[in-house]
């Protein structure tokens, strides 16, 4: 009967293993933490698009990566939702904003995220601007 051992396993796979040629991880891989996509449009002036978000570390194709991640750190509390709608029954101004809408998917402080924005009433407007410049400044 073998006498099998640990140290003589491992030392198995690591022969093994010292002849294959290591790979790296895949760009995407190697960036840890937070990742959103987020994709806004009818904002005009160039302002429309589709942008990749990672923070802690920052990186991606988002047009303010540390500016987006900071409004995201200021916005994000124990216990309350960073991308909540706006709740049901709530009295907003009847001012509208414009057609721009957004679309807020990913994951964030380890949750899931699918979140939509608009400017249809004075609550969305407000809630869209608490996250500028994760989504664009379209003014008040």
């Amino acid at each position: 009967m073998a006498h099998f051992t640990v140290r003589g396993a491992l030392g198995a796979v690591a022969a093994v293993l010292g002849s294959v040629p290591v790979l790296p991880a895949p760009a995407s891989a190697a960036v840890p933490g937070d990742h959103l996509t987020v994709t806004v449009r009818h904002a005009g002036d160039g302002r429309d698009g589709t942008y990749e978000l990672f923070c802690h570390p920052g990186a991606g194709s988002h047009p303010d990566v540390e500016g987006a991640c900071q409004a995201l750190d200021r916005n994000t509390r124990w216990g309350r939702d960073t991308f909540a709608p706006v709740a049901p029954g709530t009295a907003c101004t009847m001012i509208y904003g414009g057609p721009a809408t957004a679309r807020v998917t990913g994951i964030w402080a380890g949750r899931p995220v699918d979140a939509t924005y608009d400017r249809s009433n004075g609550c969305e407007i407000g809630r869209w601007n608490h996250l500028v410049p994760l989504l664009p400044d379209l003014g008040p």
